[in-house]
């Protein structure tokens, strides 16, 4: 099956399994709070400790490694920007990768920016929401963390059209040699931590002053993609991004 294809028949399900249902309803709610109390224990034994001790190396550094996460990030976002019909977005996106890319040292540095052009990140679970299309039952994924039945489709979706994933992912499709899944892996993965270590101070306050932790999760996670959706800072103006 071809990326045309898989993408219209993931599209297909997000409009049958979320057609019924709203964001704030649950379907697995006992399994997720189980599953929500096991990420929390692996973030408390593995993840913080990382975010603690990366915080610890020089901001040159923190920062160099930010910043090149986000500019690989951007890929996703050039045909996101394009399935929602935002060509201007598209271009300052392409724009950005290609300052960064050149003039910022492999994206270690942000020229772009300094430019005025800030890439807003967009995937395909923005650009299903784009079209309408509803958040559906909300779950929790281990390691991954809280979703939506459309926001899950959109991981999916991500990897088929995503060109960071085409490369690492399927390099031996493409140049018929063996694919760099630890490539991807990582970058991934450093992104989650760089997010970590920067909200550290908002997610001790969280656990320290939330009665439901789970359902304070819930409500910022879900307002986060809401004001995605609809290109507002909100919520990121306090929190960060909340998508890893």
């Amino acid at each position: 099956m071809n990326s045309k294809k898989f993408i219209t028949l993931l599209f297909s399900i997000s409009l049958l399994i979320s057609s019924e249902l709203k964001a704030s309803d649950e379907c697995f709610e006992g399994a997720s709070r189980a599953v929500f109390k096991f990420n929390m224990g692996f973030d408390k034994a593995i993840i913080k400790p990382i975010a603690n001790g990366y915080n610890k190396l020089p901001e040159p550094v923190k920062n160099g490694t930010s910043n090149f996460t986000s500019n690989i990030a951007t890929l996703l976002s050039i045909p996101n920007h394009v399935l929602q019909g935002n060509l201007k977005g598209a271009g300052d996106a392409t724009a950005s990768f290609l300052i960064n890319s050149t003039f910022g040292i492999i994206g270690l540095a942000n020229p772009a920016e300094k430019l005025g052009l800030k890439a807003q990140k967009e995937d395909v679970g923005q650009t299903l929401g784009a079209y309408g299309v509803g958040a559906g039952c909300y779950f929790v994924l281990p390691i991954l963390g809280p979703t939506t039945a459309r926001d899950t489709i959109g991981m999916l979706a991500d990897s088929f059209i995503d060109p960071f994933a085409h490369v690492t992912l399927r390099e031996k499709e493409l140049f018929g040699s063996s694919g760099n899944q630890f490539d991807y892996l990582a970058v991934k993965g450093t992104t989650a931590v760089d997010f970590r270590a920067d909200n550290a101070t908002n997610f001790d306050s969280l656990e320290k002053n939330s009665i439901d932790l789970y359902a304070s999760f819930k409500s910022l996670y879900l307002q986060n993609r809401e004001n995605k959706i609809k290109n507002s800072n909100e919520v990121e103006a306090e929190w960060g991004n909340l998508d890893n």
